[in-house]
């Protein structure tokens, strides 16, 4: 029997094969139901929903979902989790892109751009969890 390729680029398929691996998470076995972006307190902030991010890693493109920072504007509240039919630990695959992307050395953001107004103000434990998330 012939096997069928696979329609990823092959660059992209290992990048997913990677997700999977940090994870743990297949998104193969998501069925699109749309429960994870139904029940997601985030959703709004995102760049799309936690189902099209979900969508777009099956089809092998991380660049969308790497650009709409969902990884960032997870609240690792996990009730989408909780409500997803087939398991899928969301947090986890969104948390696995925002490592690959770690891995880049490319910090999401620069302590030196925060306005002093804003580092005298805020509190310290928000600037610590802060850079640990979006700093390599």
């Amino acid at each position: 029997m012939a096997s069928i390729p696979s329609p990823i680029h092959p660059d992209n398929l290992k990048a997913v094969n990677k997700i999977a691996e940090l994870s743990g998470q297949n998104v193969h076995e998501c069925m699109q139901c749309g429960t994870c972006s139904a029940v997601c307190p985030m959703v709004g902030s995102m760049g799309f929903t936690t189902r099209m991010g979900i969508h777009y890693l099956q089809f092998g493109e991380i660049e969308p979902v790497i650009k709409a920072q969902i990884g960032e504007y997870c609240a690792s509240c996990h009730t989408c989790v909780v409500r997803c039919p087939r398991g899928i630990d969301v947090p986890r695959v969104f948390e696995a892109v925002r490592q690959l992307v770690l891995r880049t050395n490319t910090d999401l953001i620069k302590p030196q751009e925060i306005p002093k107004e804003t580092m005298a103000e805020a509190p310290q434990i928000a600037f610590v969890s802060t850079f640990r998330k979006l700093t390599s």
